[in-house]
């Protein structure tokens, strides 16, 4: 049977997820991403430090999670339901949905996040 601070973690887990997948067209997420110029910002913000990405220059790091094939993953971070308006706002604002995250939050543009994460989402 799960204590209460396993039960309160799981219902702040859930909260985090419902919150990415109820924001919609006002917060940015409705229009897609450029995915080419997304490879390119993946280098630029430096995650290719951290993460192994297919096809992004020296990407070849190993502090954080091999980012390979993250299009076909059902969760962004173990509880975020993964799609390209969640993956962008986890880019974005990664302590907000996982505090203590290694991920460290870059200040990335709406912008950036979208093309960022349309390049991580066709990562099959």
């Amino acid at each position: 049977m799960p204590n209460m601070t396993q039960v309160i973690k799981a219902a702040l887990s859930t909260a985090a997820a419902l919150t990415l997948t109820a924001c919609g067209p006002e917060h940015g997420s409705s229009r897609e991403g450029n995915a080419a110029r997304g490879r390119e910002l993946l280098d630029r913000y430096g995650c290719n430090a951290c993460h192994r990405i297919s096809g992004v220059r020296d990407a070849v790091g190993t502090v954080g999670p091999p980012l390979d094939d993250i299009g076909s993953h059902v969760y962004i971070a173990g509880t975020i339901p993964n799609s390209a308006p969640n993956l962008a706002r986890w880019i974005q604002t990664p302590q907000a949905y996982k505090p203590g995250t290694a991920m460290p939050n870059l200040n990335v543009t709406d912008a950036d996040a979208r093309d960022m994460a349309a390049y991580l989402a066709g990562l099959r």
